[in-house]
């Protein structure tokens, strides 16, 4: 029987945690103009033993707020007594966003897109500089956790660059239905991390300002699957899911007509080539006009604000090589599978909304 090797404490922003410790530590990476700091609280959960050290941040965009849930829940759920590894939680990287419910900084920056930043830059290139050289450099892998822009929703799906063979590996692992082969964007965290071999996958799940129950519970259940691909947890014997399933391509349907948006479709829903997907009509209803699915797919993502102006981008759609009435059932039986994990409270703020 081999034995066990012990790992050191695990330094880290003037903080020692002791194997099968948690700790926390509050970073400061920058101040405002009252003087007052504006720091990111930092969860570290050392494991006993060795093993690799994940990142799992969210509200990289302040107003994201399913991110932080998922992170707290599995937070929660983890046994630091049979953790091999090290987790670094930061359930809100963009605190001054979180405060305002907004997505930007006070600068009106997007933070995911001034990575890795500059020391002697604008707040959001300081904030990126300190956040990726104090936190994301320490770490082997990233899961990133995001939702859609506010007034959109998204299916539950991973991006990731699957050239790397390491983010593939974390996607494919992570159980989504639908894995998206997105292109690293210069300034983002996924572009930054990579340039330092740090594999890096994004969620996108559910709305701004909301929180979803789907989205967090396919979230948590994510994570935890990451965590034993990476042999940071023990393997489980949960329920098996169908493999995700890789678009050949995505696109946006846009508005060809200004108007009050009626859906007909849900989001996660099949759609056939030349299918009414929506109405859209003038405020008398003297006007009226249909919106056409361009190819036959699947919804991954869709506008939420019924009031819609000419050129607006209102469905997301995926198109597969395979036949999309087997996504549209994978996208139903994970969707399924998500709501097993949810936290009791969680369940209750479902059923009292």
């Amino acid at each position: 029987m081999v034995k066990k090797t012990a790992q050191p404490p695990f330094e880290f922003g003037g903080v020692t945690v002791q194997p099968g410790q948690r700790g926390n530590c509050e970073l400061e990476i920058a101040r405002l103009y009252t003087h007052s700091p504006l720091s990111v609280s930092v969860e570290i959960l050392h494991g006993k033993f060795p093993g690799p050290v994940l990142l799992v941040n969210a509200a990289i965009h302040g107003d994201e707020l399913n991110g932080v849930e998922i992170t707290r829940q599995v937070i929660d759920r983890i046994d630091l007594k049979k953790l091999h590894g090290t987790v670094i939680a930061v359930p809100v990287v963009n605190v001054f966003g979180f405060i305002h419910k907004s997505r930007y900084l006070p600068d009106r920056r997007d933070l995911n897109r001034c990575f890795p930043g500059s020391e002697r830059g604008s707040i959001a290139g300081r904030m990126a500089y300190h956040y990726f050289n104090q936190v994301v450099r320490r770490c082997t892998h990233v899961v990133d956790l995001h939702t859609a822009a506010i007034y959109r929703t998204n299916l539950p799906q991973i991006r990731a660059n699957l050239a790397n063979e390491e983010a593939k590996a974390m996607a494919m692992a992570f159980g989504s239905p639908v894995v998206v082969d997105a292109t690293l964007r210069d300034g983002s965290l996924r572009a930054a991390a990579e340039e330092f071999n740090i594999p890096v996958i994004t969620m996108e799940a559910g709305e701004a300002l909301r929180l979803d129950p789907h989205a967090v519970g396919a979230g948590v259940k994510g994570v935890l699957r990451v965590m034993r691909h990476l042999k940071m947890l023990r393997t489980g014997h949960s329920k098996k899911l169908p493999d995700p399933v890789v678009p050949r391509a995505t696109r946006w349907v846009r508005a060809d007509f200004d108007g009050l948006l009626r859906s007909h479709v849900a989001l996660g829903a099949k759609v056939d080539k030349k299918q009414v997907i929506a109405t859209i009509s003038d405020p008398s209803g003297s006007k009226e006009e249909t919106v056409i699915a361009p190819q036959g797919g699947i919804v991954i993502g869709q506008q939420t604000l019924p009031l819609v102006n000419e050129g607006d981008a209102i469905f997301h759609i995926a198109f597969f090589e395979e036949p999309d009435s087997m996504v549209e059932e994978q996208v139903e039986s994970y969707l399924d599978d998500a709501m097993e994990v949810l936290d009791d409270d969680l369940k209750w703020g479902m059923a009292s909304a």
